[in-house]
């Protein structure tokens, strides 16, 4: 894996934990859930992700 791939991929995953922090403190201090589409975008980047780690796109 490349260098930029690879930092790619860090950077998102990154990015990605933060958005999964932030829910988890909305349900942890306010009660409040998360909309069902942002689980599912989350889940689609991470797919995304290791689709990209493995080089074999899924074909939809």
């Amino acid at each position: 894996m490349s260098q930029t791939k690879k930092e790619q991929i860090v950077s998102h995953l990154r990015y990605l934990r933060q958005e999964l922090r932030e829910m988890h403190l909305g349900i942890q201090d306010d009660g409040l859930f998360p909309e069902p589409g942002e689980i599912r975008g989350i889940l689609a980047q991470m797919e995304a992700l290791l689709e990209l780690i493995e080089g074999n796109p899924k074909v939809k």
